[in-house]
Order: structure tokens, then C-alpha cells, then sequence
């Protein structure tokens, strides 16, 4: 045999469109019926809906009641805090994408859709608008001075570490300056905070109650399938009552937590047990192979755990892990139950308003973008990480 000899590939077979429609649409009559009545059905469908929202729908609702809908009651003169934390947001998201563009491509697009939407809506103060443009400036700013200048990485990480503590700090004002109270926060603002604090927080504490449930050492195993066992034997909403009506009974005269922080919580330690058990699943999906070459290498058992097992059953549980944040950021619109008006609590309010009855539909669909455009992201996210990973889909 002629090592040097070519090997000859099979000739590639090009699919025209209309080829590929007549197998996958028409290959047969009664795929050709099908295929005929659903296209009427989604031409129908798709034409009332985009009549509906470009001539019959009231859209005043949205544009009247906008800045209640993205921050509730926040005070318009301290509105500038708010706009300050995501300028924060805003550099270090230029930054991030300027070191290394990965995962942050996507974020970063769309980042820059979303503010260059907001400043085609007729509605939006020019305040407003300044600071979009501001915002937009420093994506943009960020990106330039992390292509331009080496060695920003580190100072990047700290800012992210250091950006929840500085919101929260300017949010609220803690008394250096004028304290906006949580109870006036609403809107998109808490349902974000919520569930970043939720998915933040959840995920170490998912990856200890992990290893503690595959310990050998009894009393940590068994205190954390307690633990487990018993949040995922609740729904969430039981979580969450837990925390705002049972948990003050338990604390000492005078000591209170605010509902705000006890609602945060509530689905931080809901959302770790799920993590968990998502991370023992990829734990239970590593060869012992890997254990016995960690072994043979003298490594112990936290290096071996940290450094070998626990990565490989992270890269597996991508997108578990993914899904159970989408579901968490879908769920805080639970906490409307216990008086916290987030979103979807906004736009009940609104529609309750006389000056808005008929408008349901209009405030609901405007509440169901924004939780897909950020649940959607999520996912496009989830698929990003998988390809750096090479993760293969099963």
C-alpha cells in the first residue's frame, strides 16, 4: 500500500433550499398537508399578533409607567445612584470583553442593543439619554483601554468582586449619603438583584452541600442530605414565607433583618440545593480512572478534589447548572406573594389602576420580553461556555 498515496474524500452533496424543503416538507402527501395547514396557521398567527402590536395596542401604559416598571419607587432626584452602579456595570463589561472576548461577546452585544434601543424610545427623558450615552461610552471606553493597555486583568477581577458591595452601598446609602429604604425598591432593579444574589451566592454553597453529601466522613454526609433533601422536598414559595413570617419569630427582641436581605436568602439556599445535586451528578459521572491517576500522582484529597475531579464535573454540569438560573430568575416573580413588588408585582399594580384597566395584555407582554431577552441570554451564554469547554451535547 502507497503510504504517500491521497485518500480520496466522498464528493459533498449540495442541498439547495427547494431541494431540502421537498425531502424534510413534501417527501410525502400527507407531509405536504401538514406542512400547508400549519404555514396558513403560523401566517395567520403571526400577522393578528404584529397587527395587534403595531395598531391596536395601548402602549401608553409601557411609556407611562416605564421608569416604575425597570426601578418601582425608586426617587427620581436619587435616580442618579442607580445609573452610577451600572456605569460601574458598564466599564468593567468593556474591560472584560477588551482581556478576553469568550463568553463576554455576548453580554457585550447585547448590552449595546438594549442601551441602543433605549435611545430610539421617544418616551426616555433626555437625562435619561445622556446617560445611555454615557454608559455606552464606557462599554465602548473600557473595550479600548483593555485592547490598548496590558496587565488590566487583575484590576478587572477586583472590580467585579468589589461592584456587588459598591451597588448595594449606593443603592441604599448605609447614611454617608441620603438612605433610600429597600421598601421603595421594585421593578426590574430587584428582580435582577434577587437573582444575582441567588445564583452568586447559591453556587459555592451548592458545591460544598456537593461534597459534603459524597463525604465519607458520616456527620457531614448526613447533615448535608438533610439539608438537601428537605429544600427540594418544598416548593419555593414555602421558602420564601419561611423567611419573611417564620424567621423574625426565632430571632432575639430588637434584632431584625430586612425582608429585602431575608428574601435574597430564602433563594440563595432553595437554588444551592439544587446546584448541588446537579455538581453530584457530575461528580458521579467521573471515571474512578481519574481518582486512581490523581492518587498515583501523590496528590490529596482536597488537590485531587480541587485541582482534577471537581473541574470535569463542573464542564458537566454547564448546562444544568445554567437552566436552574434561568429558572431562579423566572421564579422571583414569587415574591410578590410576601409584598415585594418586583416586575411582574409592578405591572399587576399598574393594571389595578383605573386609569388602566384593558391594558393587561400590553403590560404582561412587555414584562414576558424582558424576562426572555435576559432568560435567552442566559442560554446563548450556556451554549458559549460549553464550546470553550468542548463540551459535547448528548
Amino acid at each position: 500500500m502507497n503510504n504517500n498515496s491521497e485518500v480520496k474524500l466522498p464528493p459533498q452533496v449540495k442541498i439547495t433550499p427547494l431541494k431540502w424543503v421537498k425531502e424534510n416538507l413534501f417527501n410525502s402527501w400527507l407531509n405536504g398537508i401538514v406542512t400547508i395547514i400549519l404555514t396558513i396557521a403560523i401566517f395567520l398567527i403571526v400577522k393578528s399578533t404584529l397587527e395587534w402590536v403595531f395598531f391596536s395596542a395601548n402602549w401608553s401604559v409601557v411609556e407611562g409607567n416605564f421608569k416604575l416598571l425597570l426601578v418601582g419607587q425608586y426617587p427620581l432626584a436619587d435616580l442618579w445612584r442607580v445609573w452610577l452602579s451600572l456605569s460601574v456595570v458598564s466599564l468593567l463589561l468593556g474591560l472584560s470583553y477588551g482581556i478576553n472576548k469568550g463568553i463576554i461577546q455576548i453580554f457585550f452585544t447585547v448590552y449595546l442593543v438594549l442601551f441602543g434601543i433605549a435611545l430610539l424610545l421617544p418616551f426616555v427623558t433626555l437625562q435619561s439619554k445622556i446617560w445611555v450615552l454615557t454608559n455606552i461610552c464606557l462599554v465602548v471606553g473600557g473595550w479600548f483601554l483593555a485592547r490598548k493597555f496590558k496587565g488590566l486583568s487583575k484590576w478587572t477581577w477586583l472590580g467585579w468582586v468589589l461592584c456587588f458591595p459598591i451597588t448595594v452601598f449606593l443603592l441604599n446609602g448605609f447614611g454617608l449619603l441620603p438612605e433610600v429604604k429597600t421598601n421603595i425598591w421594585g421593578g426590574f432593579l430587584l428582580t435582577l438583584l434577587i437573582s444575582l444574589v441567588a445564583i452568586l451566592f447559591s453556587f459555592p454553597i451548592g458545591v460544598l452541600l456537593a461534597l459534603g453529601r459524597t463525604s465519607k466522613l458520616p456527620v457531614i454526609r448526613w447533615m448535608s442530605i438533610i439539608y438537601i433533601e428537605i429544600i427540594r422536598g418544598v416548593p419555593l414559595i414555602t421558602v420564601i414565607f419561611m423567611a419573611q413570617i417564620m424567621l423574625p419569630l426565632f430571632l432575639p427582641a430588637g434584632v431584625t433583618i430586612d425582608n429585602i436581605v431575608r428574601t435574597m436568602v430564602a433563594f440563595t439556599l432553595f437554588n444551592a440545593a439544587y446546584i448541588a445535586e446537579n455538581v453530584r451528578g457530575g461528580l458521579q459521572s467521573i471515571p474512578k480512572s481519574q481518582y486512581e491517576a490523581a492518587q498515583a500522582l501523590g496528590l490529596s484529597t482536597v488537590k485531587m478534589t480541587t485541582f482534577v475531579i471537581l473541574p470535569q464535573a463542573l464542564r458537566v454540569t454547564i448546562p444544568s447548572m445554567v437552566g436552574q438560573s434561568i429558572s431562579i430568575f423566572k421564579d422571583t416573580t414569587l415574591v410578590a406573594v410576601v409584598g415585594i413588588v418586583e416586575l411582574l408585582g409592578i405591572g399587576r399594580t399598574i393594571i389595578s389602576n383605573p386609569k388602566f384597566l384593558g391594558t393587561q395584555m400590553e403590560v404582561f407582554l412587555f414584562v414576558a420580553v424582558v424576562f426572555w431577552i435576559f432568560s435567552y441570554t442566559m442560554s446563548l451564554t450556556s451554549k458559549r461556555i460549553e464550546e470553550v469547554v468542548r463540551v459535547e451535547h448528548r
